[in-house]
């Protein structure tokens, strides 16, 4: 009985053992793979895990920078950026109360109720991966200003709904607070603006938004230039993007104490444009009124200072809102001053009397004959609109005379009218800061025809632009210097402080001086009894100009019912302060330069000078009767 009790103690106690045993194996096993778990977190893994705990809390918060303004040489406001808020909704949140919510914010949205409450009403969604969870964000409407979306912050802060929430535990009334925080929220957005609307449009173009991811991997949202001085000058009005590296907690809200670099964005610079609001808004009034009067495809117009290149104005119909760019249409958009060519006509005179003059071949007073208004050439006849004998250089200018200004380009030949074609800048682009500008057409001698030497001198056979013509123009006025085309006055800081200043730029003397007061001399005669320019005349000022009527080509063939008008001049003459160009394509109403563009010219003169306080040269005198067209 003892043996029989000794060996079952024996075989518990073997148990025991065994049991001991395991548990101190499994122990031993749990302590192993706890301490290699804690090797494989703490060194193995060490870098990977600290890279994701640091991408849990770290936060790296791109500031962008404000965009510059653009403003006129007075300092008035043409293009800017301002804030505005895209209204959202969190329909989770707002629960059962969103139909409360959409009827007190609906008056503010400018909303129908219905329309608000069913974007707010709760509801789930299911991602690409089949996850269904909760809409926790909704866009109710965008770009609201700031003053309505302070009202709307305003009226949440005081919503009810319809309870006794004194009554109401913590938790209730802490829930309605969330709501009345965070059931309607706003995600504001800088938004280039235009205050004069279509003022200048297609010098300022236009700008939209870019995303683009940086350096450090963060999406950077900013605005960027379109068109016009928008795009060119994109990168001095951008300015340079900041950033924050901070640290958040389990919420998501930023530890300030951990704030490790702090970057404040740099904004854009402003640009100073040398137009001036005034004047822009005179010739945008007057090329309304005369596009309403003779219906062309199009009516543009250039007002420049002669002496330094400055551009003053410089518009073209139609237009557009560069608030709204996608409501318009690409021909409404393409700023055609100076992007489209055409053949200018007889305001092209200027150049090959001008070479005329310069090379000692002719002067005002030499007689050509004009073989009263019938000159064959190269198997070819060239006619005038106003028949003439022998006249003057000065009368082939006042008269607008073909056959002379073929004439004299024949006796320049065509090498050296070529040189002054090139010289006086056609075939060549200005350099103005402005996208889209073309060339123009001014071929080679070598791929000239036998008729091109009598040709191009009356303004056929070469393209230009309407800047290109009125630039040359403006050379002759300047004493016979060509000047660059000037639109950027200078960059200014947000402080005001003049980062860079701009000055004019010559690009080199066409014609000397002596030949561009004879020329001055010959286009005053336009503008008077026994000119084509006689609409141009004003009261208090002598006006030295040139018309223009091109037949237009059409498949290789002049068409007889559509022309290119204009006329470009400038005062005053003898010491002048601007020079203005006015162009109509394709007018349905008048055909002559003289019945189109010289009226406009002198309005927009006229209130230019009051504008601009131009000292009178003279008493105003009696008015005189129209003579002649062109």
């Amino acid at each position: 009985m003892a043996r029989k009790k000794a060996l079952t103690a024996s075989i518990v106690h073997a148990m025991q053992i065994r049991r001991l045993s395991f548990f101190a194996g499994c122990l031993i096993t749990g302590l192993g793979a706890l301490g290699y778990r804690l090797v494989d977190l703490q060194v193995l893994q060490h870098e990977r895990l600290s890279e994701e705990a640091r991408n849990n809390t770290e936060r790296t918060i791109v500031r962008a920078p404000r965009r510059g303004d653009i403003r006129d040489i007075r300092g008035n406001l043409l293009a800017t950026s301002k804030i505005v808020h895209t209204v959202c909704g969190n329909p989770q949140l707002l629960g059962t109360n969103y139909l409360m919510v959409a009827q007190q914010i609906a008056p503010l949205l400018q909303m129908p109720v219905e329309e608000i409450a069913e974007k707010l009403r709760p509801r789930t969604r299911v991602n690409d991966a089949g996850v269904t969870s909760p809409v926790q964000w909704v866009q109710l409407k965008k770009r609201l200003e700031p003053d309505d979306w302070d009202k709307i912050e305003a009226t949440m802060e005081r919503v009810g709904f319809g309870v006794d929430e004194a009554k109401l535990n913590l938790t209730r009334r802490s829930a309605y607070d969330r709501i009345r925080k965070k059931g309607i929220f706003d995600e504001p957005e800088e938004v280039r603006f235009y205050p004069n609307e279509t003022l200048a449009a297609h010098v300022l173009g236009y700008a939209g938004v870019s995303e683009k991811t940086n350096a450090m991997g963060k999406i950077e949202v900013s605005t960027v230039g379109k068109d016009g001085i928008e795009a060119i000058l994109n990168s001095v009005l951008t300015g340079v993007h900041g950033w924050r590296q901070t640290e958040t907690d389990s919420r998501q809200r930023e530890m300030v104490l951990y704030r490790d670099q702090d970057v404040a964005p740099r904004p854009g610079l402003n640009a100073i444009l040398t137009l001036d609001a005034g004047i822009q808004h005179i010739v945008e009034d007057e090329l309304a009124m005369a596009a309403e009067k003779h219906n062309p495809i199009s009516i543009c117009s250039i007002v420049v200072r002669p002496k330094t290149g400055e551009i003053l104005a410089m518009a073209t119909l139609p237009n557009f809102d560069p608030n709204n760019p996608g409501g318009a249409t690409d021909d409404d958009r393409r700023n055609r001053v100076v992007s489209d060519v055409a053949e200018p006509g007889s305001t092209f005179k200027i150049v090959a009397i001008s070479a005329g003059i310069n090379e000692g071949l002719i002067d005002l007073n030499t007689l050509v004959d004009c073989e009263n208004g019938h000159f064959r050439f190269g198997g070819k006849e060239l006619g005038d609109a106003h028949p003439a004998g022998v006249i003057s250089v000065e009368g082939v200018i006042a008269k607008s005379s073909n056959i002379g200004a073929a004439k004299v380009g024949i006796q320049l030949g065509k090498e050296k009218l070529y040189e002054y074609i090139r010289a006086f800048g056609f075939g060549q682009r200005t350099g103005i800061p402005l996208p889209g500008e073309v060339n123009g057409i001014a071929h080679p001698t070598a791929k000239w025809s036998g008729l091109s030497i009598s040709r191009v001198p009356m303004g056929q056979e070469i393209a230009c632009t309407p800047l290109q013509m009125v630039m040359a123009m403006c050379a002759i006025a300047n004493k016979g210097v060509l000047m660059r085309p000037m639109l950027v006055d200078s960059f200014v800081d947000e402080d005001g402080r003049t980062v860079a200043k701009f000055q004019p730029q010559v690009v080199r003397r066409v014609i000397s001086l002596g030949t561009a007061e004879k020329m001055v001399t010959a286009l005053k005669t336009v503008v008077s009894t026994n000119g084509t320019g006689i609409k141009a005349k004003l009261n208090y000022y002598t006006v030295a100009g040139k018309t223009g009527t091109a037949q237009k080509l059409v498949n290789g063939h002049y068409v007889h019912t559509k022309h290119y008008s204009s006329f470009i001049g400038f005062f005053p003459a003898d010491n002048p302060e601007l020079c203005i160009s006015v162009v109509l394509d394709e007018p349905k109403k008048g055909t002559y330069g003289s019945e189109t563009g010289a009226p406009v010219f002198q309005r927009i003169a006229e209130r230019a000078a009051n504008y601009l306080a131009i000292p009178p040269e003279h008493l105003p005198s009696q008015s005189l009767t129209v003579s002649a067209k062109n």
